[in-house]
């Protein structure tokens, strides 16, 4: 598996589905980007992290101040002009709200979502879409992804990538062996190759956080202080506390989803 979200290798391995193993390289790796056993049974790529797209032209019609933080997006002035995913449909979605609950706690936690419910005009089934639609002008703002964020300015749109003061929630993309695979020795050598240089290298390319942090590159339009942003991401105690959570959310909050197509 090359390329899975951490969380999702979680699932995976609490149900005895992984090989452990300990690639060649793996001492170079931020220790962010391993699996806690030993040896591990999933390595990281990369990392997309939370953010917040901010369409000037729609925020200066409606008068909207600039966001700097997640507490920030309570304000009763954002009231129908923010847009973020529904967790159960998107990964972006739920790093956002596993976040905000190691962040603020979870009584903390549900209660700023309560109040940022009000603000909210609806929930996406795409992690990607809020932003999308912040950058067609489509919402003044829309809770999503850092990549996301930094195509979409690329190509043009008026939009400002916000990281909340607060921290950021973030997954990364990660590499694992499948138990009882044919083929292990081929398996190994691809997760070796992960490790490496040259590999981090190429995850540069599009992400400004990669597994070996210090080859990394700025990434145009990426803001410069994502990795301090980064929260210490508590990967298992999500992956958990994972169907609570979504209950929870989808009790609460869902009758603002938009329908699924």
């Amino acid at each position: 598996i090359w390329g899975l979200a951490a969380t999702s290798l979680l699932l995976m391995k609490g149900e005895g589905m992984l090989h452990a193993y300990a690639p060649k390289g793996l001492d170079g790796l931020d220790s962010k980007f391993q699996d806690k056993s030993d040896p591990p049974t999933w390595t990281g790529m990369d990392a997309w992290v939370a953010a917040v797209c901010v369409n000037t032209v729609e925020s200066e019609k409606h008068n909207l101040p600039m966001p700097s933080s997640w507490k920030d997006l309570t304000n009763p002035a954002y009231k129908g002009h923010v847009a973020m995913p529904n967790p159960n449909s998107s990964g972006t979605g739920f790093l956002d709200v596993s976040s905000w609950l190691q962040m603020f706690g979870e009584e903390g936690g549900w209660a700023f979502m309560d109040q940022l419910h009000q603000n909210i005009d609806h929930y996406t089934h795409s992690g990607s879409k809020p932003c999308k639609q912040a950058a067609r002008g489509e919402v003044a703002i829309g809770v999503s992804f850092a990549f996301r964020g930094a195509k979409s300015k690329a190509a043009g749109a008026p939009l400002e990538i916000i990281i909340p003061s607060e921290g950021i929630g973030w997954d990364m993309e990660a590499t694992a062996i499948v138990n009882g695979t044919k083929k292990l020795d081929a398996a190994k050598t691809l997760v070796d190759w992960s490790v490496t240089e040259k590999a981090n290298k190429m995850y540069n390319e599009g992400y400004a956080v990669i597994g070996i942090q210090r080859l990394a590159k700025p990434v145009e339009h990426f803001p410069d202080n994502i990795p301090q942003a980064m929260i210490d991401n508590n990967f298992e105690w999500a992956a958990q506390n994972r169907k609570r959570i979504l209950a929870e959310w989808q009790k609460r909050y869902d009758s603002k989803s938009e329908p699924k197509s």
